[in-house]
């Protein structure tokens, strides 16, 4: 088998990230459009926007069933084929239901991918790598951002009916994820420990670590021995310390602002003062920043660790949520003096919590509950968003920009205090290490 094998395989599962962010912006160039076709009212409009949404949390909620029933890799084909069918469906339909049905399962698809593609991904890689490969599901994330913004503006080129095509066109990407899946194993882990299947898995374990695969087949099987017979509960008590973990760490990464930020930053940047034109063109920088420094945190992660990022950013995060604070509540807006401090925002939001959460969630639950304890960090960092998105125009319209972003700076605060006190570094150590020495013990 090759060398780069397990790198393959990583970057075929991250698709499912590329996915993820593509659906979710995709809709943005194609709401306007979609509202005049079908004559919808403002609260239509507003359940069309969020189905999906609503979807992705559901998908999220009962994403650990599948993936420990069937396994990794065939929960990965029903990503893909929500994926595809989505995109068909709601380009194709012309029933204001039917486009509804096809959003909500396409949401279903992205919570499923938030939970199966990170936990996947950390199972076959190691240890002194697991980072790095994992963050290629959140880079993809943002890429596929990216990619639909631009996919956007240029098929808005060609037609009254360019929205079929906006979403049409992901069926491309999605149908390329549903054949490349073929090609990669399921996780050795839940070969062992679900399907007590150890030849298949040593195959794979020899591909991963061939130095010391013979060591983590028998951590994998002690854990596995142990657990025998047993239906281990997630809030059991014993795994407390990494439920609590997942929640507060999910909880953080959405009260930061992140997400009112990506999805209202034209409004804020016309909230500083500036024209359309100027916060649109203010948007785009954001979304370039994103992607820059989401690729810079995926490449030091193994490197700096989980803890030095989380640092480093809610130090960053905390200067400049109260520098644009600061700057709305004095009411001298200085130019660009607010857009550049929601870029410096983006940039430590990138590279500490943007390319750490789906890395850190993945590592901490013990093989036995670890989908169960990504589908709980997953299903907590999606009612916070869709809670976050849903409130923030009412918080800035009635509290004003300075109590919002104060309130976003002092959350912060209390990020950077769970950092130092709780959070425990992960970097190099294998799954089961981590089990041992820093979860359970």
């Amino acid at each position: 088998m090759k060398k780069n094998s397990v790198l393959g395989w990583s970057m075929v599962v991250a698709l499912g990230g590329f996915l993820f962010g593509f659906d979710t912006a995709v809709i943005s160039g194609a709401e306007k459009s979609i509202q005049q076709f079908w004559q919808l009212s403002v609260f239509q409009h507003g359940l069309t926007i969020s189905i999906a949404l609503i979807g992705t949390v559901i998908g999220s909620l009962l994403g650990s069933r599948p993936s420990d029933a069937f396994g990794r890799k065939n929960t990965l084909y029903f990503v893909a084929i929500a994926y595809l069918l989505s995109s068909l469906g709601t380009a194709l339909a012309h029933n204001w239901y039917i486009f509804l049905f096809f959003r909500f399962f396409g949401g279903l698809g992205v919570g499923a991918s938030s939970v199966t593609a990170p936990i996947y991904i950390s199972e076959v890689s190691p240890a002194e790598k697991r980072g790095r490969l994992v963050g290629l599901f959140q880079f993809n994330v943002v890429l596929g951002i990216l990619i639909s913004y631009l996919s956007n503006y240029l098929i808005s080129q060609t037609g009254e009916n360019s929205w079929r095509l906006m979403l049409g066109v992901q069926a491309v990407p999605a149908f390329i994820f549903l054949v490349l899946i073929r090609f990669i194993p399921e996780s050795p882990r839940w070969l062992i420990i679900k399907r007590n299947d150890i030849a298949k898995a040593t195959a794979i374990l020899q591909v991963i670590n061939p130095l010391n695969y013979k060591t983590e087949l028998e951590a994998i099987q002690r854990g596995a021995n142990e657990h025998k017979g047993t239906n281990e509960r997630l809030f059991s008590g014993k795994y407390n310390k990494p439920a609590t973990l997942a929640i507060l760490f999910a909880l953080f990464n959405q009260l930061s602002g992140i997400n009112a930020i990506i999805y209202y930053a034209p409004r804020i940047f016309e909230m500083a003062g500036l024209g359309a034109s100027s916060s649109l063109l203010s948007t785009v920088g954001v979304g370039v920043i994103n992607f820059i420094f989401t690729l810079i945190g995926i490449n030091i992660i193994d490197k700096a660790g989980r803890r030095m990022l989380m640092l480093v950013g809610s130090v960053g995060l905390i200067a400049s949520l109260f520098l644009v604070a600061f700057t709305f509540s004095s009411g001298h807006f200085s130019g660009y003096a607010i857009p550049i401090y929601m870029m410096l925002f983006i940039t430590f939001f990138a590279f500490s919590q943007g390319a750490v959460i789906w890395v850190f969630i993945s590592e901490i639950f013990p093989n036995e509950v670890r989908a169960k304890g990504q589908t709980l960090g997953s299903f907590t960092h999606w009612i916070m968003a869709a809670l976050i998105a849903f409130c923030f125009p009412y918080l800035a319209e009635t509290l004003g920009g300075a109590i919002t972003f104060y309130f976003f700076g002092f959350m912060m605060v209390l990020q950077l205090v769970f950092v130092i006190r709780y959070m425990p570094e992960t970097k190099g150590k294998s799954l089961e290490q981590i089990e041992s020495n820093i979860i359970l013990h």
